[in-house]
């Protein structure tokens, strides 16, 4: 199959959160499995930043097409100095930029000027409320003309906390008719939907674990699409995302003190020491050290976090914390690593180097989410023999299994309740399994045992497109 991938950040050209790493690993894994891939993204600041150099591939009236290839995946960058060329993807700490519904209805309408260029593709996968305008483009413009009548358009929700929410004003500047803007359409509460687009005008949906393709279609978790999302549940399905393990491997990283196996774990130690090192925390083999590396925003729980602080460090243990999010939070982690110096170390900001040696040095990693997709580090976390603790929600729910002391069966550990107590309660089970070696080292290869290659997802993926090409 001939296969686009439409998102609006992709590793390692532009990335803020999981979806970057999603559209730099899928394509290429399909690419293996014999398929054409292709990704489309906006040729952000940060690309040529990041020592790209894509060369001009087309232009037209309205558009720039930049091309280079990156192992088996083509790649093109939509130019536009006027809505990209900013120093953050989409907005800075004190909110999102004010026409983010020009800048991704104009990404959109770019993708469905770029396919004359390059071929009829069989699968379209959309990605996000950025890219939720492309299906209702196709849709409402071209689906009669004879490049798009065979495709079929995918809409992965990654978040359904972020819905694109625009003015109604922008319909007119979208060509959008206005007869679109109703509740059947895509009016929500008074203002346009770019989500709403996605869900209600591509051939079929997923999202990034089957849990969280569950816990969508309730009031709890659908963000008030539930009741849409539901009219679509036939159409509706979940695939867990992978891990890129060429990139995520503690025999191969590159950015940590020492290389490590599942045979030889002797190196991990060594990690433990230099991201202690990193926080200015002393060594204390009776201390276990917990990792995060997060956005700070109550959707991850990392107030829960704060709140239970002194209590988490009366269990004895230390934290090394890498995240940048809202401003509130922001602060409240400076203050704690100032408050706990020697036991709380808090990097504002994202560092990749640093990401991977936190994966690798730390004994726990922990992932307290209101609600969680898919989530990835829990999966780095078990290559990296660091033991996930994490709230059973969406794909931490469907990928850690509760490790029990007595069957010696399970790769983590998990708590219900967003509530201290419930963090506190798993954390003080993780730490005393921790204290006895025998147990722990069980633990440790019963996540190393795991699979989440992104080969297994890969196939899946084709499963669905040829399932949904075929039937829809």
């Amino acid at each position: 199959m001939n296969i686009l991938f439409v998102s609006s950040e992709v590793v390692p050209f532009a990335k803020t959160g999981g979806l970057a790493d999603v559209i730099g690993a899928l394509p290429e894994a399909l690419s293996k499995r014999g398929h054409t891939c292709s990704v489309i993204l906006p040729l952000y600041k940060c690309v040529k930043e990041n020592g790209f150099d894509p060369a001009l591939f087309k232009e037209e009236k309205d558009f720039k097409f930049y091309f280079l290839k990156h192992g088996n995946v083509n790649i093109y960058f939509i130019e536009s100095d006027e809505y990209y060329n900013r120093d953050q993807l989409y907005g800075i700490p004190q909110g999102d930029y004010p026409d983010n519904a020009l800048r991704f209805g104009f990404f959109a309408k770019a993708i469905v000027a770029l396919i004359p260029h390059i071929g009829r593709q069989d699968i379209i996968h959309c990605n996000d409320w950025q890219t939720g305008l492309v299906p209702l483009y196709i849709r409402l413009f071209h689906k009669k003309d004879s490049l798009f009548s065979d495709t079929k358009t995918l809409f992965t929700i990654h978040n359904m906390a972020y819905q694109g929410l625009f003015g109604r004003e922008y319909m007119r500047r979208l060509n959008i008719p206005g007869k679109l803007f109703n509740m059947h359409g895509l009016e929500f509460y008074g203002r346009m939907s770019f989500l709403k687009a996605g869900i209600i005008y591509s051939d079929a949906i997923s999202s990034v674990s089957k849990g969280y393709a569950r816990e969508i279609l309730t009031k709890e978790l659908g963000c008030g699409l539930d009741g849409l999302l539901n009219t679509r549940k036939k159409a509706l399905y979940g695939i867990v995302n992978g891990v890129d393990y060429s990139v995520w491997n503690p025999e191969t990283d590159k950015f940590i003190a020492k290389k490590y196996s599942a045979r030889d774990m002797g190196g991990k130690l060594e990690c433990k020491k230099d991201v202690l090192g990193e926080y200015g925390i002393k060594y204390d083999p009776s201390r276990p050290l917990i990792g995060m590396i997060t956005r700070l925003a109550e959707q991850k729980g990392i107030d829960i976090v704060a709140d239970c602080m002194d209590k988490l460090l009366e269990l004895g243990i230390d934290l090394a914390l890498l995240g940048f999010g809202d401003e509130k939070y922001n602060n409240i982690f400076k203050g704690l690593s100032e408050k706990y110096k020697g036991h709380v170390g808090a990097r504002i900001g994202f560092d990749n180097v640093l990401a991977h040696k936190i994966e690798a040095g730390s004994d726990m990693f922990l992932m307290p989410s209101r609600y969680e997709p898919c989530g990835l580090n829990q999966l780095y976390s078990m290559k990296y023999a660091t033991v996930p603790v994490v709230r059973a929600v969406g794909g931490l729910d469907d990928t850690v299994e509760d490790f029990d002391p007595v069957t010696k069966k399970g790769n983590g550990f998990k708590f219900q309740e967003a509530y201290g107590e419930a963090l506190l309660a798993s954390m003080k089970k993780a730490v005393e399994v921790f204290k006895n070696k025998d147990l722990w080292n069980t633990l440790l290869q019963n996540g190393l045992s795991c699979d989440y290659s992104w080969a297994a997802s890969a196939e899946k993926y084709e499963k669905l497109y040829n399932e949904f090409v075929k039937i829809i």
